[in-house]
């Protein structure tokens, strides 16, 4: 961590003169600015049993948390990819996490429910400008391997939200709310590499040629092309619905069914998100060599027949299938990204504007309505309902086959 951080400080004069170190130099960055930034976003629903707890809030009201966070993070998102894809903001990256850092100090310090959620909003805020700018650097820094490039940027935020658990656990959790504002010490860090990588992103623009503007075209009719990103959408509307049931209240439900303690229901949560790390790392690579579209019929309607088991089963077997669950369904994501990049092509911030939008968007309209269902139903009734959803992978039938058309 400090090397990096120091390495900030030393930015490259120039744009990089090999392509393969200024590859995996930048990837790395770029990757653990997404590791520090979805570690402190994984705070959030770590710190949700205490924050319950001390604010006497109920599932509703913890849902609306999430919504806040959710919706402050996708709703600008698309925006912020397409106005990017016109004029780059290379500096954009360190000043969403000045957002970040405030909400963070300020969740430290609240002292009412409206306080709890204006920290959520900037939380939300700071990751609605780092994602699709870092996706776009990540595509650029690529060499052309796609797949790959999203993966490790995408893996470095799921093992952010592996460890964010572990943390808070460790730092937060019977120590008191004060303890939160640690947690800017890492969004310090993250400024700091980011910084380094715009400064790379800024010289990286500034030598290439200047030439007139050729609008790149689809392989496919734009009808087809719009069908195929429904179809995308409603498969992150399925993959990430069940994912925020997991995310938000698994703690709830291992402490509801199985009565462990809250540090225990951590340390499975974080089982859970490292598997979805290392699904998410396999899943681009993966995608590149066999394409996108089998990656996609694997990991959601894969899924399936361990979402509908787990709602009957113990505990031993609970965290076996919330594993497998994690591994199988994360792999998704990168290749859903690149697919609808390729569905588009010259509008890589904007897809991924939406698509990293959408996902913070459904997750946090997920979180909130399951909440509602948590406090008439009862928390198992949740993911007794929410165990169907991946059967909604069966509309992968419905994407085209991008490989044979560009050919």
């Amino acid at each position: 961590m400090n090397s990096t951080a120091a390495t900030a400080s030393a930015p490259p004069r120039s744009a990089p003169a090999t392509q393969s170190q200024t590859v995996m130099q930048i990837l790395g960055a770029v990757a653990f600015a997404h590791l520090l930034n979805d570690l402190v976003q994984a705070m959030l629903p770590s710190i949700y049993p205490m924050l319950k707890a001390e604010f006497g809030l109920s599932f509703t009201q913890v849902g609306l948390i999430t919504l806040t966070f959710q919706c402050t993070a996708s709703l600008l998102q698309p925006w912020i990819g397409l106005y990017t894809d016109r004029r780059p903001m290379p500096y954009l990256l360190p000043a969403g996490m000045v957002a970040t850092f405030i909400g963070v100090l300020m969740m430290a310090v609240a002292h009412s429910f409206p306080a709890l959620l204006v920290s959520a909003a900037l939380i939300g805020v700071g990751s609605s400008t780092f994602h699709p700018e870092a996706s776009r650097v990540a595509r650029t820094a690529s060499g052309g391997r796609f797949g790959f490039a999203q993966s490790l940027f995408q893996v470095g935020g799921n093992v952010g939200s592996a460890l964010g658990p572990v943390l808070a656990a460790a730092i937060i959790i019977g120590r008191g709310q004060g303890n939160i504002g640690w947690f800017a010490v890492l969004v310090g860090v993250a400024f700091a590499v980011l910084v380094y990588v715009s400064r790379w992103h800024s010289a990286h623009l500034a030598s290439l040629p200047r030439k007139k503007a050729v609008v790149a075209q689809s392989p496919l009719p734009k009808a087809r092309v719009y069908g195929a990103l429904a179809v995308l959408a409603l498969l992150v509307f399925s993959k990430y619905i069940y994912m925020s049931s997991l995310s938000s209240y698994y703690t709830f439900y291992l402490i509801d069914k199985f009565g462990v303690s809250v540090s225990s229901a951590q340390m499975y949560l974080f089982l859970f998100l490292a598997a979805v790390a290392a699904g998410t790392f396999m899943g681009g690579p993966i995608g590149d060599r066999i394409g996108r579209k089998r990656v996609i019929w694997m990991s959601i309607l894969g899924a399936a027949p361990f979402t509908l088991a787990l709602p009957y089963v113990d505990l031993f077997w609970t965290a076996v299938l919330t594993v497998v669950i994690g591994f199988v369904i994360s792999s998704a994501f990168s290749a859903i990204v690149v697919f609808a990049q390729e569905l588009m092509p010259g509008k890589v911030g904007m897809i991924a504007g939406i698509f990293f939008g959408l996902m913070f968007g459904v997750s946090g309209i997920g979180a909130a309505a399951m909440g509602h269902i948590a406090d008439v139903a009862g928390i198992a009734y949740v993911y007794q309902l929410c165990s169907y959803l991946p059967l909604l992978g069966i509309l992968t039938v419905l994407l085209p086959h991008i490989e044979q058309h560009k050919r």
